[in-house]
């Protein structure tokens, strides 16, 4: 990088060079959806701000995981 501001080789835009900038990847599932228990099947609702693997299954006791 010749003037090392993130510009990349002969200042043609960001990162040029790199393949440009990537999101960190995270997986996001959103707002909406269900929380399915591995053991059984069962289906709950997600809740907003509440992970699926916080939340016990209500037949079993497992936790749940996001489906």
């Amino acid at each position: 990088m010749p003037g090392r501001d993130g510009t990349g080789p002969f200042g043609q835009g960001p990162m040029t060079g790199r393949g440009g900038r990537r999101g960190r990847g995270g997986r996001g599932a959103g707002p909406s959806g269900f929380c399915v228990c591995p053991a059984c099947g069962e289906k709950v609702e997600h809740q907003t701000g509440s992970p699926c693997y916080t939340m016990l299954c209500p037949k079993c006791g497992k936790r749940m995981t996001r489906g």
